[in-house]
């Protein structure tokens, strides 16, 4: 079966969310050693990045099945922030925090003084996560949009261009003005982001 190697894997989600289930294991198989070896470059544990592996491609699945799939041909980027967002969970529930971590929070918090964090300093620390996340929706509608894609979802300048309809340049725009009034937006509601 040549034609596996051809089929784009937007053409094989659409497949699969139509009840072509072979599909999935195409995807699988096709994106199977990059995902693994990112999940061990993560956590070191060749069980644990089995465990997160299987998760991974479950919620994927009930993601797919649930019709939420709109990344329009970003399959693997996708399912990498997924397993990224699996691994900060294990990490988590483990307490075992990495001192560096870039998660779909603001990167601003993403070097922490330690690795671990007692029950106060993470409950500062989920307050902070809070407050930037509301700042953010102050934002005019088009810096928000371009900051959650750069921040948040990780996307370059190129993308969200594509993504928006509009030149790189005004989305470097946007973004620039998004962080300004971030800034304006910490001083005016007095906010401390450093514990």
């Amino acid at each position: 079966m040549v034609q596996k190697q051809t089929i784009s894997d937007s053409i094989l989600v659409s497949k699969y969310i139509k009840g072509h289930e072979a599909s999935l294991n195409i995807l699988i198989n096709r994106h199977q050693q990059r995902l693994f070896s990112f999940i061990y470059s993560k956590v070191k544990d060749k069980d644990i990045t089995e465990d997160v592996f299987q998760d991974t491609f479950i919620k994927v699945i009930k993601t797919l099945k649930k019709g939420k799939y709109n990344e329009e041909g970003k399959f693997l980027p996708w399912v990498m922030r997924i397993a990224h967002n699996l691994v900060i969970d294990y990490f988590r529930k483990s307490n075992r925090m990495p001192a560096f971590r870039n998660t779909d929070e603001f990167d601003i918090f993403s070097v922490l003084g330690d690795g671990s964090l007692n029950a106060e300093k993470q409950l500062i620390q989920e307050q902070i996560f809070s407050d930037v996340k509301d700042l953010v929706n102050e934002l005019p509608e088009e810096q928000k949009e371009v900051l959650v894609m750069r921040i948040y979802k990780d996307m370059s300048f190129k993308e969200i261009s594509e993504n928006t309809g509009v030149s790189i340049n005004t989305a470097l725009g946007r973004m620039r003005y998004a962080l300004i009034n971030m800034r304006k937006l910490i001083e005016k509601h007095k906010i401390i982001l450093m514990n």
